[in-house]
């Protein structure tokens, strides 16, 4: 039987090393490549929301990836989840965006689900894709959305301590008040495994891990 193969879409060359470790651990018969462009983000920032042209990029890179030969895709960042939900109807393989995975655990956790980001370019389509996955499982949730401002230029800037420190501090006052909670923000989960047992009161998702457990049930 020919070996899978996976096809990676990031927006950040820091995601490549972190998702090589989770494919080498629990996808160790597929094979996999990367294709790398930090240029997406920088343009979503600037614009203000995900655009048509940044769309058409994102799309652009799933056909790629399937040329390049992957029998899947898996597109990395939240951000520009609803561009790769738009294009994967019309890629021959197919598309998953990163975060479905963790919506659909999600939903089932909990009825109050607390989502947290760093960039407001993030939290909302992750906020969306919660409460769309919802009402496709028939579920009724109740929302709470934390924006940690600062954080990501904090860590952009190279003072990871302080992004840790606010990411923490409203991980820890929103578990006080929801029944889990999901990182909108992969660079985010380093964040969890510092907190005290204490501070962890409700089971905190990042979207990789989740994502690929995903992947190795159909691949």
């Amino acid at each position: 039987m020919k070996r899978k193969t996976l096809g990676l879409v990031h927006t950040s060359a820091t995601l490549v090393p972190v998702f090589a470790q989770l494919c080498k651990a629990k996808l160790p018969g597929v094979d996999t490549f990367n294709i790398v462009d930090d240029s997406l983000v920088r343009a979503i920032g600037l614009r203000g929301s995900l655009t048509a042209d940044i769309a058409r990029r994102v799309a652009g890179y799933i056909t790629s990836a399937e040329s390049g030969g992957a029998d899947f895709v898996l597109v990395t960042c939240s951000s520009i989840g609803p561009a790769v939900e738009a294009a994967a109807p019309f890629a021959g393989v197919p598309v998953l965006r990163v975060d479905e995975p963790m919506a659909d655990r999600a939903v089932q956790a909990g009825r109050r689900i607390g989502v947290i980001a760093t960039l407001p370019t993030t939290l909302n389509p992750t906020a969306d894709l919660v409460e769309r996955r919802a009402g496709l499982a028939g579920k009724v949730i109740e929302l709470t959305s934390r924006l940690c401002e600062g954080a990501f230029d904090a860590l952009m800037s190279g003072d990871a301590a302080k992004h840790d420190t606010m990411v923490a501090a409203a991980l820890k006052e929103l578990s006080a008040r929801v029944d889990v909670i999901v990182l909108a923000q992969a660079s985010m989960a380093r964040v969890v495994d510092t907190l005290a047992a204490a501070d962890r009161r409700v089971p905190i998702l990042a979207s990789p891990p989740l994502a690929i457990e995903y992947l190795a049930t159909v691949l």
